[in-house]
């Protein structure tokens, strides 16, 4: 019979910190928690764990709402003061820790600072800058991007090439090949450029 691996907390720990968003990261270690570390023996551990879960990944699709911030505050604290053992007292404090910093409010209202969270974000072409050489259609894998590559240099008559919000998965392979720096990522409610070369609003 295979020997089941231990899973610490420091090690789900050191997974979550390598993501950039605090809600990816307490989504991360939530999951985590419940596949190994959480033993279930407690009440405010285990169920809410679980709600934090549903409750972060709705925000993360964009379906948050204010007591959602509520509700994981409350679990936070109760998990805090009632969870039997370490490992769920360190898990309410690692929520908790970010939920300090503001940003789960910031995604109530659409935006994901780190432009992590795909349901927030983005990708576009800005037309003045692409050249339709056509390397951003080639390494797209959900063939997001439509245009006609330009065969003749400076010849007239093609569109700039353009991605489907609808197709695109947010993998980001098309940034770093655009030669010119034609691609970007926006905020979906501003329009604001959050990484990417151009600094003004793009409607």
């Amino acid at each position: 019979m295979e020997e089941k691996l231990t899973v610490k907390v420091e090690d789900i720990k050191a997974g979550a910190d390598e993501m950039v968003c605090p809600v990816q990261r307490a989504l991360y270690y939530i999951e985590e928690f419940l596949k190994g570390p959480m033993c279930g023996r407690c009440f405010p551990c285990s169920f809410g764990t679980y709600e934090a879960k549903l409750r972060l990944h709705g925000i993360i699709q964009g379906e948050g709402k204010g007591d959602d911030v509520d509700a994981l505050i409350r679990i936070s604290e109760n998990m805090s003061v009632s969870s039997f053992c370490r490992k769920g007292k360190e898990t309410a404090r690692y929520l908790k820790e970010y939920l300090d910093t503001g940003v789960f409010q910031v995604h109530i209202k659409g935006i994901c600072p780190d432009a992590e969270c795909m349901k927030y974000i983005r990708y576009k072409i800005i037309p003045d800058k692409c050249t339709n050489c056509g390397v951003c259609k080639t390494v797209c894998e959900e063939h997001a991007v439509s245009g006609q590559e330009r065969k003749v240099r400076f010849q007239t008559g093609y569109p700039p090439f353009e991605i489907r919000e609808d197709k695109c998965n947010c993998c980001g392979q098309c940034m770093p090949v655009c030669p010119t720096g034609a691609i970007v990522v926006t905020e979906k409610t501003t329009g604001r450029v959050i990484t990417g070369k151009e600094q003004e609003v793009l409607v």
